[in-house]
């Protein structure tokens, strides 16, 4: 799951909420069928030859009601990817991934990260998407790259009215923005729908079950998914679980710690040795304090932009999703402090996921627009700002309303049916959970477990958001042997750190 900055806040101008028809019901059409063929579109930043290239990496489109309350009318279609078992004769058949997000390409990720999954292609075709609302799919768009560049960088320094009353006015404005551009699909983004999306792309596949591996925000889908259609679950595993029962307060103030806790561990890391951010953790510390502050007085020029006090923070925390940026995390804020302020930019935009040409990926919009669907609740004043000032005691840098205060603004109506899990009758469930995960708090793993009645939880010692791609052996051979045989670990499994 990603975390919420404090400037998101945004709103749209339609209303509708998410279709609760009885998922059994549905009819597949039969014409509703995967065209696969060359991908000509995947992003590929690592320099390496286009998909299309490679045989086995195929892409195609389904079609799915728009609203399942009307499934013979206006359809959307699906952007899926499949990387092809290797090894076809002892093909299992189709496991299919969600990241995260919400607002992450699948399309793009797994284009990227098949070849960290190679043990799993050996058996099965690996098959990801762009759930609705994301990219190819229906991308939510909110206005254009000068739009998404002014509220990306509105700074959350000083914690003050002025400050605030910035946020709330770019909140509306960026609100007005995605009604006018992507009102027609807003009511529909919701984690229901995409489960329901799921159990099409099943279908479509061929198979009887549906094999899965979600991580973070893709924990609930699969867990809504397992509640709809328990009958239908083949293995799955819950990767950097979130708790979907959480309101937005106690999100907030969980993933506010999360945050710090990991920034501080970077800290005591960096100044192991020559530290480039100072040389012990009071001044490093003191240091990142009176960047953030110099910044929210006088940006930093980047070339034909700036560095301002919230993409720098946005920077810093997208380095702290994983153990292995801690290092780039340290020269970002190096160059900052002497006055370059390229690195810790590039690592906002990673975040933002603004490219080199001033175009956004629909990370920014999609976010906001699946989590405020996903709820009814929608805090008051007196919510946002105990939230906020809580959250600042435990983090000035870090600190926040949270998603409360964009979702008090969004028009679309919420629905609190993707909160409510339980996977009674599926066959069993993975979890794997973090004690150092910054973004899903470990907390929510041992919750989310004892609401899945057939979920076994393994924990993991080590730092970094999502635990089977962090490198650890012993999560790696857990989850593997559970895919691959079906293998299910024992209770109070746990790993330590990588």
């Amino acid at each position: 799951m990603r975390r919420v900055l404090a400037a998101a806040v945004l709103t749209a101008a339609t209303t509708g909420c998410v279709s609760t028809a009885k998922p059994a019901t549905d009819v597949i059409p039969e014409t509703d069928k995967i065209v696969w063929g060359p991908c000509t579109d995947v992003a590929r930043p690592d320099g390496e030859p286009p998909a299309e290239q490679d045989a086995t990496v195929r892409c195609g489109k389904l079609s799915v009601p728009l609203n399942y309350a009307e499934p013979a009318g206006e359809k959307i279609e699906l952007a899926l990817i499949k990387l092809a078992a290797t090894d076809q004769k002892k093909r299992i058949g189709s496991l299919l991934f969600n990241f995260g997000g919400p607002g992450a390409s699948g399309v793009d990720t797994l284009d990227q990260a098949g070849k960290s999954l190679g043990t799993l292609r050996t058996r099965y075709d690996l098959i990801s998407f762009d759930p609705r609302g994301v990219e190819r799919s229906s991308g939510v768009r909110c206005g254009g790259t000068a739009d998404l560049d002014r509220f990306t960088s509105l700074d959350t320094l000083p914690a003050n009215a002025r400050t605030r009353g910035e946020i709330e006015a770019a909140n509306r404005r960026f609100a007005e923005l995605c009604g006018r551009d992507s009102g027609k699909i807003l009511p529909y983004v919701g984690t229901v729908n995409a489960a329901r999306d799921m159990d099409r792309i099943r279908a479509a596949l061929g198979d009887e079950k549906l094999n899965y591996v979600g991580m973070s925000y893709g924990t609930q889908l699969g867990a809504v998914y397992a509640t709809q259609f328990p009958e239908n679950v083949g293995r799955m595993v819950l990767d950097a679980p979130l708790d979907p029962t959480v309101t937005f307060e106690e999100r907030t103030l969980a993933q506010t710690k999360g945050f710090q806790r990991a920034y501080e561990s970077f800290l005591k890391d960096c100044v192991k040795d020559k530290c480039e951010v100072g040389e012990d953790v009071a001044a490093a510390g003191a240091n990142v304090e009176k960047l953030m502050n110099q910044l929210a007085a006088r940006p930093l020029k980047v070339f034909r932009r700036e560095l301002t006090q919230g993409l720098a923070a946005t920077g810093v925390a997208a380095a702290l999703y994983s153990e292995l940026t801690w290092p780039f995390l340290e020269s970002a804020l190096g160059q900052a402090l002497k006055g370059n302020g390229a690195a810790l930019l590039y690592l906002a935009d990673t975040y933002t996921g603004r490219g080199e040409d001033g175009s956004y990926t629909t990370q920014t919009t999609s976010f906001p627009a699946v989590t405020c669907v996903d709820t009814a609740e929608r805090p008051d004043e007196a919510t946002l700002r105990r939230t906020e000032t809580a959250s600042l005691k435990i983090s000035p840098l870090f600190g926040g309303a949270g998603s409360g205060a964009l979702c008090d603004v969004w028009p679309v109506k919420g629905s609190d049916e993707a909160r409510k899990v339980n996977a009674t009758g599926s066959a069993p469930i993975l979890v794997v959970g973090g004690k150092n995960d910054p973004a899903t708090p470990y907390e929510w793993a041992p919750r989310l477990t004892a609401q899945l009645k057939t979920a076994t939880l393994v924990s993991y010692e080590g730092e970094g958001h999502g635990a089977y791609l962090s490198g650890s052996k012993c999560v790696a051979e857990l989850v593997d042997g559970y895919l691959l045989k079906g293998d299910v670990p024992e209770r109070g499994a746990s790993c330590p750190a990588a």
